[in-house]
């Protein structure tokens, strides 16, 4: 199955998935998943919805999680570009509070698996993107968490000039830190 690069994170779990792009003078072709290969890799999850955001330049949607129904995600941007983050939010592990990130573009193709028991958020860079992301369970409204995205202890390094303001939902303004929510998985 040679269509995708599985690039493991420094945090346990955490992929960057490359796949193989098929160009000519028409255009392009490429899978976004193919349960096989990604088997092969060690990612055996299984995908029950899939989500479409749409937003523009600074608006920073996260950092969100279940609590009782945690989702995995496979992400990736069609149109754009956006700075996409996971923060470890499994108790038992040494990499609690620790987040990654990776810039996700339409140029780049990149793909971002995190896997149940993190925060997940995205800033987007460019004029406006076009995220989508496949789930391993339903979304469930009643059961949302979150942590602030500017966290001090996390200490996520965001890749914006802070002349402008991120936008942020009127929820996500509210977010508690890490220490305030005291969420593990």
């Amino acid at each position: 199955m040679g269509n995708f690069k599985f690039q493991q994170c420094k945090i346990e779990g955490l992929y960057i998935i490359e796949p193989k792009i098929y160009g000519d003078h028409r255009g392009y072709f490429l899978e976004t998943y193919h349960q096989d290969a990604f088997a092969e890799a060690g990612l055996t999850m299984k995908f029950v919805q899939d989500n479409q955001s749409y937003s523009r330049k600074g608006v920073l949607r996260g950092l969100h999680f279940q609590k009782k129904h945690p989702q995995g995600k496979l992400v990736q941007v069609i149109k754009g570009s956006v700075f996409d983050v996971a923060v470890d939010l499994r108790g038992n592990s040494p990499t609690y509070g620790q987040w990654q990130g990776v810039v996700l573009t339409e140029e780049n193709k990149k793909m971002f698996y995190v896997p149940p028991g993190f925060a997940h958020g995205f800033l987007v860079l460019s004029d406006e993107a076009l995220f989508t992301y496949k789930c391993t369970d339903f979304y469930h409204p009643e059961d949302e968490g979150g942590i602030i995205w500017n966290d001090p202890d996390v200490a996520i390094d965001w890749p914006w000039d802070d002349k402008e303001p991120v936008v942020l939902s009127e929820k996500d303004k509210r977010l508690p830190t890490l220490k305030e929510c005291g969420f593990q998985f």
